[in-house]
């Protein structure tokens, strides 16, 4: 499996997410008549990282509203993932405790609220997102997303052991075989995002961290051409999530 894995990373450029000119469009453009699901899967990939979903410059320094007790420091501060979590519950989920804990309050409690509410409270002080960092018309993404576009990840995966509750993985075979795979492999095992001798494929990434991967599943990654499932019922994001925790790990 070895000489495979690293048949695969020679082919694929040592797993370069770099995506050709042809490809900027989808990626970090928008279309011309947006589509409900366009807009909360942009508002997801500016919630994970809002500088590689819309190709701005990264920030500098750490966010002046980061708490000091925080363990984190420098770009990632800004993301808003780095605060309110993966399963969006901030301090009350998975981000309780750990190198991400900060104290501060999810957003699942904004499910529901009015957008335009949202999006001035992104711009208000505490949160001090720019125009020239985010544009109205894409902050009314993120605020799409935070008030419309949260799955419920309490009845997904367990907050303390982050244990998939939910998801039917023979479902969710047929769809990554047709969908996924195309990009990632069947075996899931496409792209290494690995660091130090150890690996990080998909399988890795769904068992130790599924509800990250429940989000990009959603909403693609940002910054890269991927697909997402935001336009399907979110019952096949999850059997695909089910599907992925049982792929190969190293």
């Amino acid at each position: 499996m070895a000489s495979l894995a690293a048949e695969r990373v020679a082919a694929d450029e040592k797993n370069d997410y770099e995506h050709g000119a042809e490809a900027q469009e989808f990626v970090h453009g928008a279309p011309a008549a947006p589509s409900d699901p366009w807009i909360l899967a942009a508002g997801g990939r500016i919630y994970d990282n809002w500088w590689d979903a819309l190709d701005r410059k990264e920030p500098e320094g750490t966010h002046p509203s980061y708490p000091a007790t925080g363990k984190q420091s420098g770009p990632d501060t800004w993301r808003c993932k780095e605060c309110h979590g993966w399963d969006y519950r901030g301090a009350a989920g998975v981000y309780r405790k750990g190198s991400h804990h900060t104290g501060i309050k999810g957003i699942d409690g904004a499910v529901g609220k009015p957008e335009a509410e949202i999006a001035a409270l992104l711009r208000a002080p505490l949160h001090g997102y720019t125009p020239e960092m985010i544009t109205d018309e894409e902050l009314a993404r993120v605020a799409a997303f935070v008030s419309r576009g949260q799955p419920d990840m309490s009845t997904i995966v367990d907050g303390e052991t982050r244990a998939i509750l939910a998801g039917d993985p023979e479902r969710g075979r047929g769809i990554f075989q047709t969908v996924c795979a195309a990009c990632h492999g069947f075996d899931g095992r496409r792209y290494d995002w690995g660091s130090d001798g150890e690996h990080a494929y998909v399988g890795t990434e769904a068992a130790s961290v599924p509800d990250e991967v429940l989000h990009k599943i959603l909403n693609a990654h940002p910054g890269v051409e991927m697909a997402n499932l935001r336009a399907f019922p979110l019952s096949d994001a999850v059997d695909v999530l089910s599907y992925a925790a049982t792929l190969p790990v190293d």
